[in-house]
C-alpha cells in the first residue's frame, strides 16, 4: 500500500514517482464513514483526471490574484481550492496558471467557478475540476482570502486536510489515507 502524501511530484508514488491511479469509489468502499463526500458539479478540465494531495484554499469572486499569487509557490503536491463564489461570469484560470501549477508541482485545482483555454488545460498534466468554461478572464483587484476554510457543493475544504479526485467525483479526509 502506498500512503497518500505528495512529497515527490504531484500525486506521486514515492517508489517509482509516476502518477498514483486513485479510484474514488474503491476509497469510498473501503474508508466511506471517515469520508465527506462532495456533491457531483464539477466537470474535469485537466490533462490528470486522477488526483490527490492536501488542501490550500482561496476564496474570492471574480478576481484571481490570489490565484496566481499562490500557484507561484511550491505546492509541493497540494490540490488548490478555489470557492470563486460559483460565479459563471468569468474564468479564474486559464493555460497560464495552469502551467505555473505544473512548474510549481500543485497535484490539481478544484473551482467553484469557471476556467478557460480549456483546449490547453487538457494537455497539462495537472488535475483541474471547475464548474464551467468561459471566455472572459477575471478582474485583478488583489481581494480574497487564503488558508481558511471554505464550504460549497455539500462539502467543507479545510487546509491541510485531503482532497481525493477522479472521473467518479470527489472525496474529501482528515488526513491522509493508505491506498
Amino acid at each position: 500500500m502506498i500512503r497518500a502524501e505528495t512529497s515527490l511530484s504531484a500525486g506521486s508514488s514515492p517508489q517509482t514517482n509516476r502518477p498514483v491511479q486513485i479510484r474514488t469509489a474503491d476509497i469510498y468502499d473501503s474508508y466511506g464513514p471517515q469520508l465527506e463526500l462532495v456533491q457531483p458539479l464539477f466537470r474535469d478540465f485537466g490533462g490528470r483526471e486522477n488526483f490527490f494531495g492536501p488542501i490550500r484554499t482561496l476564496s474570492l469572486f471574480e478576481d484571481n490574484s490570489l490565484v496566481r499569487s499562490t500557484l507561484e509557490q511550491p505546492g509541493e503536491g497540494a490540490v488548490l481550492v478555489v470557492d470563486g463564489g460559483g460565479s459563471l461570469r468569468c474564468a479564474l484560470l486559464g493555460d497560464q496558471l495552469g502551467a505555473l501549477a505544473v512548474k510549481n508541482n500543485w497535484a490539481g485545482l478544484v473551482i467553484n467557478g469557471c476556467v478557460r483555454d480549456s483546449q490547453e488545460l487538457a494537455q497539462l498534466p495537472l488535475g483541474i475540476k471547475a464548474l464551467a468554461t468561459h471566455p472572459a478572464k477575471s478582474e485583478k483587484r488583489g481581494v480574497g482570502r487564503s488558508g481558511e476554510s471554505v464550504r460549497f457543493a455539500g462539502a467543507t475544504f479545510t487546509p491541510e486536510h485531503y482532497l481525493y479526485a477522479d472521473s467518479d467525483g470527489l472525496l474529501l479526509s482528515k488526513q491522509a489515507l493508505e491506498l
